[in-house]
């Protein structure tokens, strides 16, 4: 009986320490997931990997507008006539990521700087949050909404 509870005990905690290194490694991917697509996508305006990180049904609520594949793809075709285009570094600081089986969802500011050269141009700032699927592939974005942050001085 006693091999019995010590087994069970054992098992417990490995299955208990197993869930959270899961759990904290599904965060790591959520964490991953945006921060690569925005950098692949609107910092190198890449527009091949829109799939990679956006499921075919993605929408983009940004600052009270719909965007669907289709206007995104256009934004990008704009930003590529830009001569010379700005390099933008973005910034996140996560409030909350919570998964849920397949799904997930996170919060998060994230701030993007616009820099040409070496001088400052513009920064933008956002409130913004995203869910995700886990498919075939890995984790996808399927939505994302967006909330500029005024500035104080503004």
């Amino acid at each position: 009986m006693k091999t019995t509870i010590k087994f069970l005990a054992l098992f417990l905690i490995t299955a208990s320490a197993f869930c959270q290194s899961s759990e904290e490694a599904d965060k790591q991917l959520i964490m991953n997931l945006i921060e690569d697509s925005f950098q692949e996508i609107l910092s190198e305006n890449k527009k091949e990997k829109l799939y990679q990180y956006y499921t075919n049904d993605f929408l983009l609520l940004e600052d009270g507008e719909v965007w669907d594949l289709d206007i995104i793809k256009g934004y990008m075709d704009k930003a590529a006539e830009m001569d010379p285009m700005p390099q933008r570094i973005n910034s996140f600081k996560y409030i909350e990521i919570k998964i849920s089986g397949d799904m997930a969802w996170t919060a998060y500011h994230n701030k993007a700087v616009f820099k040409m050269g070496d001088k400052v141009v513009g920064e933008i700032n956002w409130l913004e949050s995203a869910s995700a699927i886990r498919s075939a592939d890995g984790w996808k974005l399927q939505l994302l909404h967006s909330t500029v942050i005024k500035n104080e001085q503004e």
